[in-house]
């Protein structure tokens, strides 16, 4: 295929996924931001008021940045898990597998997808926040790095999920299971220096530590984890995921029997 063909390819596959989710934005956008602004109020207002400080800053003030990075984790990944599923509960996958398009832009097409939803859910939550809270903005060109890389990332594994899965109920095992637990103990809520030295060393096993952190750094200036290391760890996770994403759909792993 030339450039131009691979690019038109890229384009068809990228707008509908993003028309897939606009259309019925009422359960993709809308839920997100109910959810966030309920946790806003509770969390923030009302247990927030108890808490006092954290890390030098209001209660508020320090989970808008981790929960605006949940936002984003979640719907990245829940939009490409579903879409992809769906395409190949229905049999659309094989339209796909049997063009001459490479493997790698229809990867590339459901993972911009994915990171289009989180990104716009992300924005949402962060003009809500701004109704509880002044939101800083430390370092910009952080908070767009840390966010684009951390979307790709769990679009990927949302990708290898749909992959896996047999059932619908499959869809929902890893965000259910593994993707909310580690989310939940990634920093969102609370500061890992709180926690005695061995919890400390087995948060850091938790790879959305790191990408709350930085994107905390990004905000407030303050982060639990060297952003450096933080950036690298992301990376890394982001291109194993890639490739291993890659493979699985080069050898039709869960498509072709």
């Amino acid at each position: 295929m030339s450039n131009q063909q691979l690019l038109i390819a890229l384009y068809t596959i990228v707008h509908r996924e993003i028309r897939r989710f606009t259309r019925i934005w009422a359960q993709t956008l809308l839920p997100p931001a109910i959810t966030m602004s309920l946790y806003f109020v509770i969390f923030g207002n009302l247990i927030g008021s108890r808490i006092g400080e954290m890390g030098g800053f209001s209660y508020m003030e320090f989970i808008v940045p981790g929960l605006i990075m949940m936002s984003v984790i979640t719907n990245s990944y829940s939009n490409v898990v579903s879409s992809f599923y769906s395409a190949k509960f229905q049999g659309n996958v094989e339209e796909l597998l049997v063009s001459p398009m490479p493997n790698w832009i229809i990867l590339v097409g459901y993972i911009i997808g994915g990171v289009a939803r989180g990104l716009i859910v992300g924005f949402i939550v962060t003009i809500l926040s701004l109704f509880f809270t002044d939101l800083q903005v430390h370092s910009l060109p952080i908070i767009i790095i840390v966010t684009l890389l951390t979307s790709i990332l769990f679009a990927t594994g949302g990708f290898i999920n749909a992959m896996l899965a047999n059932s619908f109920d499959d869809v929902s095992i890893v965000p259910t299971f593994i993707l909310t637990p580690l989310t939940y103990l990634g920093g969102v809520f609370y500061s890992i220096s709180l926690l005695p030295d061995f919890w400390q060393g087995v948060s850091q096993l938790n790879p959305i530590l790191y990408m709350v952190s930085t994107f905390r750094y990004g905000i407030l200036g303050a982060s639990d984890i060297n952003i450096y290391t933080s950036l690298s760890v992301i990376v890394v996770f982001m291109l194993i995921l890639f490739f291993i994403a890659l493979n699985m759909l080069t050898k039709g792993k869960g498509i072709r029997t």
